[in-house]
């Protein structure tokens, strides 16, 4: 299959405006995340897609290509969706990576573009890390001080999302076993563009509104997303919303190192 990978990076951010060229540890953001998007194999094209020409042309200095989109696309998927309908010839799948996700390490892009190799028919395809007892613990004091922080999600047996919730699911009755039930979702997806076609006609679910998470659209259509369980193999999740993210991001680079080489 043809894989891309499409970063999508808005100019203005309510806590952040310039986010993309935001410098962290001597880089700008969006340098940083195009580099984990190149260190990714079995990619035909990375693009940066963008609604303001400062950030296409900052992207240049580094050797992106850049697609310019308009400023009304309501979502990160609307301007990757946007981005395909502006190429002479679209890949067969593409990887949505978020142009803030500063810290999400190459294997865990890759583990998502794998999927669309191993099986053609592959429609809509998203990360989750499996949590120890301990995590879970972390996860459950967190809510209780900000319930909408972290997503979670459920699966068959054969890896398919059941639902996905910012409740912790599913409900644990008992604590036993060696391994929890509980998975964390990391917000990264792949689309063939036949999906990601009919996912942008349709309108908003109501799971969706309920929840806020626009996954939730895809279920509710009856459109299967297969979950890639990834291993962080020991490096911090997170990204960046607003300045003070910044420097607890290049605390983090300074102790575990770059996921990328020069």
């Amino acid at each position: 299959m043809d894989v891309a990978i499409v970063i999508p990076a808005r100019f203005n951010s309510r806590r952040l405006p310039g986010k993309p060229m935001a410098v962290v540890a001597g880089r700008s953001l969006l340098e940083r995340v195009w580099r984990i998007a190149k260190a990714v194999g079995g990619v035909s094209q990375v693009y940066v897609t963008t609604d303001d020409q400062r950030v296409a042309d900052h992207a240049a200095t580094f050797g992106a290509s850049a697609i310019l989109t308009s400023p009304d696309c309501a979502t990160g998927t609307d301007r990757v969706h946007a981005a395909l309908s502006k190429l002479p010839k679209r890949p067969d799948a593409v990887i949505n990576l978020q142009g803030d996700a500063v810290l999400t390490p190459p294997w865990v892009v890759q583990g998502l573009v794998d999927a669309f190799h191993a099986d053609s028919g592959v429609g809509m395809v998203t990360a989750a890390v499996h949590c120890s007892w301990t995590q879970v613990a972390e996860i459950e004091a967190l809510k209780k001080l900000s319930p909408t922080s972290g997503t979670l999600v459920t699966m068959d047996k054969f890896g398919r999302a059941l639902y996905f919730s910012k409740a912790v699911i599913p409900y644990l009755r008992k604590r036993d076993g060696e391994l929890s039930p509980v998975h964390r979702h990391i917000g990264i997806y792949g689309y063939s563009c036949a999906v990601l076609d009919r996912l942008s006609a349709l309108p908003q679910s109501p799971l969706e509104a309920a929840e806020q998470l626009e996954q939730l659209r895809a279920l509710e259509n009856g459109i299967p997303i297969n979950v890639v369980v990834v291993d962080y193999r020991g490096r911090t999740h997170g990204s960046i919303d607003s300045p003070e993210d910044i420097p607890f991001v290049e605390t983090i680079i300074a102790r575990e190192g770059e996921l990328v080489g020069e």
